[in-house]
């Protein structure tokens, strides 16, 4: 199996630190606002890396952190913290804000294929291991302190900011206006102090005082606390190679003592949204679609996956509706080739070779465009038996998580007159305006198993 490694900059044949095993961790959602398909489209790679890992053989341990506390609001250390500033523009509290947005990025993830991490940590459940990891990087000499917070000296880190090719000289004192009381632009807070006068719904008694801890410090600490001092893999997106990864490094390296952290890391490209301006998609920016928007749409939130899959992780993805219509058209084909091959359902049929061969391409790192290519040619070959090309759509559905083996499901089901009838009654109760009413038809209809897709053509159903 060969990966592309960002610290390497190069593809690299993968070999874990302990034979047979993987220790791998995701850089998960911070709550405080819906995930936008930008953000969905990192935890496709993810996932897909998932399923090539165990296609390979592996025994995996995948963590996944949440972010629902420190996270402020321009990614360094200033701001408010997104979750309080969340809570504030919603009327609640900030542990309501961090449970409803975690609750829809699962919903989010299941409706997309994405499967959940054998672990999902909190940082607010997290909060003594924290402590710990910036009391032994102060014990060690690395931290300062300021009216503000601890913030970690990046000048005596003679590796730090290797993985985002940071240039050394900018590691020196600036604007004080800009940067507070920081020694260098590049220093980064590891705890911070409850503002004097504020109460805040999170903050914990630390050896420096009332606080929070600093976003970098979270996944330090949990992904020391599940996979140890050093691991194998790490992904995230490419915005947080310069920042917050290496800052993860950094703090877990001096506090360890161990280096390398992580072996391989992995980051997905941008979603973009503005053709001219390869403008990212991006919640700050305020241009962001959800799983819902494209359920809004008509779309089934699969056409989205099938879309990410036809472009390699590490390019930029242009997003249109046009892109996304044509992706859910060529999902559809693929499901109708796909649905007279469905065997009995007690009839067993292993992985062949070809099917073997077929899905080679994931392991060189995640080139799923190359086995849906593949995957074509063969269900349009007339020389391969009915049990020969079941073999292989059972081995892409493993490696790209489409739902391929309920193609038959997916392209025809007759609706529970039932349920067709509570679809018109919602819809009624909609154009009354009668939302309450209406949201507890629509969980019934959830409860069935099935989904509304509210389009410009009317309300239809989709099964999840």
């Amino acid at each position: 199996m060969q990966l592309h490694n960002s610290l390497s900059r190069s593809v690299e044949k993968f070999e874990p630190i302990e034979a047979g095993k993987v220790r791998y961790y995701t850089c998960g959602p911070t709550v405080y606002g819906y995930p936008h398909i930008g953000n969905m489209r990192t935890y496709i790679f993810a996932d897909t890396l998932y399923r090539a890992l165990k296609l390979s053989g592996y025994d995996i341990q995948h963590v996944m952190n949440i972010t629902d506390v420190g996270h402020l609001t321009n990614d360094s250390d200033f701001g408010e913290d997104k979750l309080e500033l969340g809570a504030k523009k919603e009327g609640v509290d900030a542990w309501q804000i961090a449970q409803k947005y975690t609750d829809v990025f699962f919903e989010h993830s299941k409706l997309l294929n994405i499967r959940t991490p054998d672990v999902v940590c909190k940082a607010t459940d997290h909060i003594p291991e924290q402590i710990a990891l910036v009391k032994s990087l102060e014990d060690k000499g690395y931290t300062y302190r300021t009216s503000d917070g601890i913030y970690f000296d990046t000048t005596k880190d003679e590796s730090y900011g290797a993985l985002g090719r940071l240039d050394k000289s900018g590691l020196r004192a600036g604007d004080r206006v800009e940067m507070g009381e920081k020694k260098n632009k590049t220093d980064f807070s590891l705890w911070k102090f409850s503002p004097e006068g504020q109460k805040r719904a999170m903050e914990w008694d630390s050896p420096w005082g009332v606080g929070f801890p600093g976003w970098h410090i979270e996944c330090s600490a949990m992904g020391q606390h599940f996979l140890g001092d050093q691991f194998d893999i790490h992904t995230g997106g490419v915005d947080h190679i310069q920042l917050h990864h290496c800052n993860e490094i950094a703090q877990s390296e001096c506090g360890t003592g161990k280096r390398p952290f992580v072996k391989y890391w992995l980051h997905g490209e941008f979603l973009v949204v503005d053709e001219g301006s390869e403008t990212k998609m991006s919640k700050s920016l305020g241009n962001i679609l959800t799983v819902q928007s494209l359920l809004d749409e008509g779309f089934d939130p699969l056409a989205y996956r099938f879309f990410c899959l036809q472009t390699h992780y590490r390019k930029q993805l242009k997003f249109s509706y046009e892109s996304l219509k044509a992706a859910a058209s060529g999902l559809e084909r693929l499901y109708q080739q796909i649905a007279p091959l469905t065997p009995d359902a007690d009839q067993e049929i292993s992985m062949s070779d070809m099917a073997k061969t077929l899905i080679k391409p994931i392991f060189d790192d995640l080139n799923t465009s190359k086995v849906l290519a593949a995957l074509w040619t063969h269900l349009g070959d007339a020389s391969l038996s009915k049990e020969d090309k079941w073999s292989l759509v059972k081995a892409a559905d493993l490696a790209l998580g489409l739902d391929l083996t309920n193609a038959k499901q997916k392209i025809s089901f007759e609706v529970d007159p039932k349920l067709q009838a509570l679809l018109e009654l919602r819809c009624k109760l909609r154009e009354e305006k009668k939302w309450q009413e209406a949201d507890v038809v629509r969980d019934q209809i959830h409860a069935a198993g099935y989904e509304i897709a509210d389009s410009p053509d009317g309300a239809k159903l989709v099964k999840k």
